[in-house]
């Protein structure tokens, strides 16, 4: 609705368009998607977003798409009140994050020095490889380029490309501050309004062993 429903000149619905591809989304459902959102009738959508303090005093940056925002708002208050966190004001932990475009590789046949040296060549800023999976960071401004380039560069589709919060420090967790950051993440995660979850925190591997079993 943005952008109109030309996918060559409207970069964010091509992003989206890509993303649903990977995901096996039919054409047509694609297609019908857009082609709703072009008429009059169909419901108006706000992106919202919304900061506050998880458990063991981790920041935690919630992104939202509502079509009404006193629902939303109060059911991530509560997700957060009831888990051991406080949702907070605009800005109140943003500060500790860069908003980068993220790029996904799954299932990848080009190596990690292969995928290192394209991606540079395509203008990323950072690559991290673990075994058949790329994930690629770019400026925010660079996404819909690099992913392209990148996509040209090694014949492979990428299984997603998306803006992201990236937090500048980790805090780790202990056993007890994991149980319920995950607790209060599961009930964030629940809501229809909500779309993305992300936050400054780290589990050690020990602890992840403990929340498995």
């Amino acid at each position: 609705k943005m952008g109109g429903p030309d996918v060559d000149s409207n970069a964010r619905l091509r992003l989206a368009v890509q993303n649903a591809r990977s995901l096996s989304m039919p054409k047509d459902n694609i297609l019908r998607a857009i082609k709703k959102s072009e008429s009059g009738d169909s419901e108006n959508y706000d992106e919202v977003r919304y900061e506050g303090f998880g458990p063991g005093g981790t920041a935690i940056i919630v992104e939202s798409l509502t079509d009404n925002r006193n629902r939303a708002v109060t059911d991530i208050r509560t997700a957060f009140a009831k888990n051991g966190g406080n949702l907070g004001e605009a800005g109140s932990v943003s500060y500790q994050f860069d908003k980068v475009g993220e790029i996904v590789f799954e299932e990848s046949q080009i190596s990690a020095d292969d995928m290192f040296e394209k991606a540079l060549e395509a203008g990323a800023e950072n690559v991290e490889t673990d075994g058949d999976i790329h994930e690629i960071s770019c400026s925010m401004e660079d996404l819909q380029s690099v992913s392209s380039a990148l996509e040209g560069s090694t014949g492979e589709e990428p299984k997603s490309a998306k803006l992201v919060w990236k937090a500048q420090n980790l805090i780790e967790l202990d056993l007890d501050g994991a149980t319920k950051l995950m607790k209060m993440i599961d009930a964030l995660d629940d809501l229809d309004d909500v779309q993305n979850v992300y936050g400054n925190y780290e589990i050690p591997d020990d602890v992840m062993e403990k929340l498995g079993a």
